[in-house]
C-alpha cells in the first residue's frame, strides 16, 4: 500500500474526493483484481483508503477547474457526416451516365472526394472522440472539475502508427465490400480476364449497393457516437462509484450498437432497391458491425485492439483471394480447397461474413470491457 501511495501521491493530494482518485487509478490500469491484492473489494474502496491516508495539498490551490463539456449537436459535423454518402451517391450516378474514358475519370474523382469527405467527417464529428488536452497533461475526471493524469503519455508515435494502420485496413475492407466478392468469383472460375466495369453483372461484378450504404451510414454512426458520449457525460457527472458508471453506460453502448445496425440494414435495403442490385445484407452488416466499435475505440485512444481485429479480417480476405490463385500452380491445387469448400457451402459472401463477423464479435467484447470504464470517457487529447 505504501508503494501504491507513493506512486500516486500527487493524484491523491490534489483529489477532491475518492471518486476522482478511482478514475485516476483506473486510467493507470488499476482494476478490481489489483485492488483485491490490497484487500479491497474494488477500485473505489481502494481509492477511499488512499484519500483518507494522504494529507491534501491546501497551501497551493489548484487553478479553478472547468466542468467537463457536455456533447452538443453541431450543424457542422451533421453536414460533414452526410457528405460521404452524398458524394458516393453522386459518383454512382455519374458512373451510370457516362461511358468510356470519362467513366474512369468520374470513378477516380469520386473515390478521391469520398475519401477526403470521410476523413473530414471522422476528424470533426463525435467519431473523432472528445476534445481535451494533449497526451502527457491532465485530463478531466469523473466529475466536473476533476483532473487525473493521462496514463498514455509518451505513446503518441505508437498510437499514430496504429491509427494509420487501422485506416489502411479499413480501406481494404471497404474496397473488398465493393469489389471482393466479384474478384473472388472471377479467380475461382479462371479469371479475371478484364478489369471491373462498375456493373453488377459481368465476369467481375461490383457490389455498389452495400458500399454506398456503408458511406451513407457515416451519419448514423456519428449520431450513435454522440448518444454514447452524451450518456457517458451524464454518467460521469452523476455516478458515485465506478460500478454505477459501468451499469449506466453498458446498456447505452449496446443499444446504440443495435440502433446503428438497424439503420444500416435499412440503408442497404434502400440502396439495393434504388440501384436494382442485390442488397448483400450479411456482407454489409458484418462489416458495419466491425467498423463501428473499431472507430469508437480508436476515438477513445484505444487503437491496438481495433488494428488487430481489422488486420485479422484483412488477412482472411487476402488469403481467400491468394490461395485459389496459388492453387493454379502445378502441384498446388490443394491450396484452393479450403476456399472452394467455403464458397461451395455459403457462396462468395461467406468469406467476408466469416472474416468480419468473428472480428466484430471479438472487438465488441473488447469495447464492452473498455468503453464502459469511466477513464475511457475522460478527454485525453486531440484526435490524431
Amino acid at each position: 500500500m505504501k508503494a501504491l501511495l507513493h506512486r500516486h501521491r500527487e493524484l491523491c493530494e490534489r483529489a477532491v474526493d475518492p471518486l476522482e482518485i478511482a478514475v485516476g487509478l483506473e486510467a493507470h490500469g488499476v482494476t478490481d483484481r489489483t485492488a483485491a491484492r490490497y484487500r479491497h473489494r474494488d477500485v473505489f474502496s481502494l481509492a477511499e483508503e488512499l484519500h483518507a491516508r494522504v494529507p491534501h495539498n491546501t497551501e497551493r490551490p489548484s487553478p479553478e477547474p472547468r466542468p467537463l463539456p457536455a456533447p452538443r449537436v453541431g450543424v457542422g459535423w451533421l453536414l460533414l457526416t452526410l457528405l460521404p454518402g452524398a458524394l458516393g451517391a453522386a459518383t454512382v450516378t455519374g458512373l451510370r451516365l457516362v461511358q468510356g474514358t470519362p467513366r474512369l475519370l468520374v470513378a477516380l474523382g469520386g473515390l478521391l472526394t469520398v475519401a477526403l469527405a470521410t476523413r473530414a467527417a471522422l476528424r470533426h464529428s463525435p467519431l473523432a472522440g472528445p476534445p481535451g488536452t494533449r497526451a502527457g497533461r491532465t485530463v478531466s475526471g469523473a466529475r466536473a472539475g476533476h483532473t487525473v493524469p493521462d496514463a498514455r503519455a509518451g505513446r503518441t508515435t505508437t498510437t499514430t502508427i496504429g491509427a494509420r494502420v487501422g485506416a489502411l485496413w479499413t480501406l481494404w475492407l471497404l474496397g473488398y465490400a465493393l469489389l471482393g466478392d466479384g474478384l473472388l468469383h472471377a479467380v475461382l472460375t479462371g479469371g479475371p480476364d478484364a478489369p471491373p466495369t462498375g456493373a453488377a453483372e459481368g465476369t467481375w461484378p461490383t457490389a455498389t449497393a452495400p458500399a454506398l450504404a456503408l458511406l451513407l451510414a457515416c451519419a448514423p454512426a456519428a449520431w450513435c457516437a454522440h448518444l454514447i458520449a452524451a450518456g457517458a457525460h451524464r454518467g460521469l457527472t452523476g455516478s458515485r462509484t465506478l460500478r454505477q458508471f459501468t451499469a449506466a453506460v453498458t446498456p447505452l453502448l449496446l443499444g446504440a450498437y443495435a440502433l446503428f445496425l438497424a439503420v444500416l440494414a435499412a440503408l442497404v435495403a434502400l440502396c439495393g432497391t434504388a440501384l436494382h442490385q442485390p442488397a448483400a445484407y450479411p456482407q454489409a452488416l458484418t462489416l458495419g458491425a466491425l467498423l463501428l466499435p473499431a472507430r469508437l475505440l480508436t476515438a477513445r485512444h484505444h487503437r491496438r485492439g481495433p488494428a488487430r481485429a481489422l488486420g485479422a479480417a484483412v488477412l482472411v480476405e487476402a488469403l481467400a483471394l491468394a490461395l485459389p490463385a496459388a492453387g493454379r500452380l502445378p502441384g498446388c491445387a490443394f491450396l484452393a480447397v479450403p476456399v472452394q469448400t467455403l464458397v461451395d457451402a455459403g457462396g462468395e459472401a461467406a468469406v467476408p461474413v466469416l472474416a468480419c463477423g468473428i472480428a466484430a464479435l471479438a472487438l465488441l467484447r473488447h469495447a464492452g470491457r473498455t468503453l464502459t470504464r469511466a477513464s475511457a470517457h475522460a478527454p485525453t487529447g486531440a484526435p490524431e
